[in-house]
């Protein structure tokens, strides 16, 4: 008959993702012409838990490019992007989450401009992202065990009174 005994350790107890687009204007001074470049660059995130749920506040930077006057002169627009996104992520049923839980979010998609439009003095633009969120906290395992130990294995020296004996035999004028 075997023992089970339960060892706690720390696991992924839960993991999910989530695919994002979203939609920004930004207003312009003047009346742009051409969007030359949009890009998206310092993107900073961190999760935390939020009752049942996983929330993730994160940010960056949008920089869009865009010409005027009939495409003879150019401009740079900067705009913050601030979010806060909700996880919904389940957990499997061994985990305790009353205790200690860390968060780790990554990025499974970089935010990136997918669409830009003009209309008037605003620019319109569709950013897609993609996070995944994994749970650690501590979780059980069990595991089965035997009661009889396995027996010692007698070990032997190849020590002998013979190798004594050969050894005695050395002369010390070997040289």
């Amino acid at each position: 008959m075997a023992l089970y005994k339960e060892i706690v350790t720390k696991a992924v107890i839960g993991k999910g993702k989530k695919y994002f687009k979203n939609t920004y204007n930004i207003e312009t001074e003047v009346i742009p012409t051409t969007v030359l470049g949009c890009w998206v660059i310092n993107h900073k995130f961190k999760g935390y838990k939020s009752g049942s749920e996983i929330g993730v506040d994160g940010s960056y930077d949008v920089n869009i490019w865009y010409s005027y006057d009939n495409d003879s002169k150019t401009a740079v627009i900067n705009k913050q992007i601030s979010y806060n996104d909700l996880f919904n992520v389940s957990v499997k049923e061994t985990a305790d989450l009353s205790s200690d839980t860390d968060i780790i979010v990554r990025t499974l998609k970089q935010p990136t401009v997918s669409k830009v439009d003009i209309k008037d003095n605003v620019i319109s633009f569709d950013i897609e992202k993609e996070l995944g969120v994994e749970i650690v906290g501590d979780t059980k395992v069990k595991i089965a065990i035997e009661e009889d130990e396995e027996p010692w294995e007698v070990l032997e020296d190849d020590y002998t009174e013979e190798v004594d004996k050969a050894i005695d035999e050395v002369k010390d004028e070997y040289l």
